[in-house]
């Protein structure tokens, strides 16, 4: 007899993340793969015959958990220089305009990231990638956004894009051009906004080399019309988007980004009811960002209980960048998101598999269930919420990108 199926794992818990039950839980389950997507999902008993005549590979997984592989849905993992310096001047007493006036700030990280060769971009972002990949991590999105001018971004996505050639993980990106205003823009903001939309957008939609545009809305930042503006050139050009907003002020940016039907705005610390209602109406995803809350000492976080209430999804991410959120691990974004911003166990999960996925505008991924991309990670823990309870530790045991397996029990 012919088997039908390239592998099944067995002897195995499965927290396929659906919504029929906690976790979508499946106790003493099996999974079925054949050409790199899950052929099959349920109790083992109910499996169609023999493991040994139904899989090429027969794998046990020893009582282990699986869950979908993780997916950190926002990072700016690629860029040049560190900034570790600037953490010891503040912790002294320097003050965030006193550190850009020294050179330091994102003019600093703009510097070094145009200075560096695309090689030396992917080698940096590949050291940072690596612990992520080593918690279960098989779809990551990287923003650009350091550049700043025509050249740097494009070199900046065509880094991020050979990060997924050379590593096994899935690499989403994003175009930031309007992340900040470059130095030789200063005083001219509305110019720099006209060259993204009259010459980066566009170079950016013909290379192919972006999967979504992202913007920050703030006072800091870019202005409600200013990125609207950008919204609207960058859908002209069928690009997806999304955005920072309310970070540090309601200005109204996850209400606009809804209204452009955006996969996700992010942040949302100081989000009011006008916007969550605008996300929820849209089918926006909530990206929450527990590492920058914490590594700013911000005080004041996002609105869970308003976004649960209005059925908003809500997706957690590292967004691991020099500045406000040097993150090297997913797993602490959890306990991070339930601790900090009181998340159940089950949400965080949630938020780095089924609702990530949706963030990126990815149905392919994210759950367990048939005709998915067999994207899985497997756990050395007694349940799902150990994903979140234990702080700093790494219970990955085995990673399966793809049908293929990455990551194998040591």
């Amino acid at each position: 007899m012919t088997a039908i199926w390239d592998s099944l794992w067995v002897d195995i818990d499965l927290a396929t993340m659906q919504t029929h039950a906690p976790y979508g839980a499946i106790h003493d389950g099996a999974l079925g793969i054949k050409d790199g997507r899950i052929a099959w999902v349920g109790p083992r008993a109910q499996l169609p015959g023999a493991p040994d005549r139904l899989a090429d590979a027969v794998i046990e997984g020893g009582g282990r958990w699986m869950t979908p592989g993780l997916i950190d849905c926002h990072t700016h993992i690629l860029f040049g220089g560190e900034r570790s310096r600037e953490f010891e001047l503040r912790l002294e007493g320097a003050s965030y305009e006193e550190i850009a006036r020294a050179g330091g700030g994102i003019v600093s990280t703009v510097a070094a990231t145009r200075a560096a060769s695309e090689a030396e971009l992917v080698a940096g972002a590949t050291r940072r990638l690596k612990p992520f990949l080593a918690e279960g991590v098989t779809t990551i999105e990287v923003k650009s956004g350091y550049g700043l001018d025509l050249e740097s971004e494009l070199k900046m996505l065509r880094a991020a894009r050979r990060l997924g050639e050379m590593l096994p993980v899935s690499v989403r990106t994003s175009f930031l051009g309007a992340h900040a205003v470059p130095q030789e823009f200063q005083g001219r903001q509305p110019e720099y906004v006209a060259l993204i939309c009259r010459e980066m957008l566009p170079a950016v939609a013909r290379s192919g080399l972006a999967d979504a545009v992202d913007g920050f809305c703030e006072g800091i930042a870019f202005t409600l019309d200013e990125t609207a503006r950008i919204f609207e050139t960058a859908t002209a050009l069928g690009l997806r988007v999304k955005l920072h907003a309310e970070q540090l002020s309601d200005l109204g940016g996850a209400a606009l980004a809804a209204r452009f039907g955006a996969l996700s705005a992010d942040h949302l610390e100081c989000l009011g009811e006008d916007g969550v209602a605008a996300m929820a109406a849209a089918g926006t995803v909530a990206v929450l960002l527990p590492g920058a809350n914490y590594f700013l000492a911000e005080t004041r976080r996002p609105p869970v209980a308003a976004l649960r209430r209005a059925g908003v999804p809500i997706a957690l991410a590292s967004n691991c960048n020099p500045g406000s959120a040097p993150v090297l691990s997913l797993l602490l974004m959890l306990s991070m998101g339930c601790t900090l911003f009181r998340l159940t166990p089950e949400e965080a999960l949630a938020g780095v598999t089924r609702q990530a996925a949706r963030a990126l505008g990815l149905a392919d991924r994210g759950l367990l269930a048939p005709g998915l991309r067999a994207d899985l990670a497997v756990w050395d823990i007694e349940g799902p919420a150990a994903l979140a309870y234990w702080i700093g530790g790494n219970p990955c045991a085995a990673v399966v990108r793809n049908g293929t397996v990455v990551k194998s029990f040591s």
